[in-house]
């Protein structure tokens, strides 16, 4: 009779127990399961929202990503409230967590801001010849950690994102046009209505000039028994190094042609006699 009552009384405290446990965990793994399939849903459709516009294709991937994990965990420390377990205690484990990581990755975490600051704001594209960190060359490839560039030689040098955003980056190719700058200099005693013909003449003749903008001859000042001058020529981008060297060319071609003399180096010495004591 004892052991009935006994039976019972455990039938009795268990079977709530079992049946409410038993709804909880149906409940969480419901939850779970919808958690993952929103999660996925919203990985998805960051993505390819973002690269509809454009945006960079491993940033993007990242960012949903992210998002994504940012999701189950959520999720997961909701559901454990769920069995009475407090989770102030996991969320002050993922922040010193959190914390120990960034100190230990403190480089390669400053490196990975600076690559996403990147990527957002485009200060340069692929094929972009740029000068940054103290390197130049052609944008081969814009990581999350550093950016590959290919310099005049063809080295592949790779460059930290947090030194190259951390100075003045220089897109020598952002723009479709360019100005070629020549300086020139001629001797002092040249005509300079003559001069400044020969120059002109020699800037218009370029092949490869652009026509709208044109070119400019600019007095630019005196040197040591000279006149400086600076021929300007307006070329697209692409043909920067012809346009340079043909205007180099045409303005030697010119000054002999006009026969406008170079500055000839010289040098002033003052002889003084000095009386030899007696």
């Amino acid at each position: 009779m004892d052991s009935e009552v006994m039976n019972s009384d455990v039938f009795e405290a268990v079977v709530p127990m079992l049946t409410t446990y038993g709804v909880r965990v149906i409940g969480v793994l419901v939850a779970l399961w919808v958690a993952l399939a929103i999660a996925s849903k919203i990985q998805r459709g960051v993505t390819q929202g973002l690269r509809s516009r454009n945006f960079d294709q491993t940033l993007a991937v990242f960012f949903g990503s992210l998002l994504r994990w940012l999701v189950i965990i959520g999720s997961v420390l909701a559901c454990l409230g769920v069995f009475g377990i407090e989770t102030t205690s996991f969320a002050a484990i993922i922040g010193a967590a959190g914390l120990a990581v960034g100190l230990a990755f403190q480089g390669t975490l400053s490196n990975f801001a600076a690559g996403v600051m990147l990527l957002v704001f485009r200060p340069f594209k692929l094929g972009d010849f740029i000068t940054a960190g103290g390197q130049a060359g052609t944008v081969t490839e814009v990581g999350l950690f550093v950016t590959a560039l290919d310099t005049v030689d063809n080295r592949r040098i790779f460059v930290p994102n947090s030194v190259i955003s951390a100075g003045v980056i220089e897109n020598v190719t952002h723009n479709p046009v360019r100005r070629v700058d020549i300086d020139v200099s001629v001797a002092g005693t040249e005509d300079i209505p003559a001069t400044r013909a020969a120059l002109d003449e020699a800037a218009h003749g370029v092949r490869g000039r652009d026509i709208e903008r044109g070119h400019q001859v600019f007095l630019a000042g005196f040197g040591p028994g000279s006149l400086r001058w600076q021929v300007r020529v307006w070329c697209a981008t692409a043909s920067y190094g012809d346009v340079y060297e043909a205007t180099v060319l045409a303005i030697t071609q010119a000054l002999g042609k006009a026969k406008i003399a170079g500055p000839t180096p010289g040098m002033n010495v003052t002889l003084t006699q000095v009386t030899p004591p007696r």
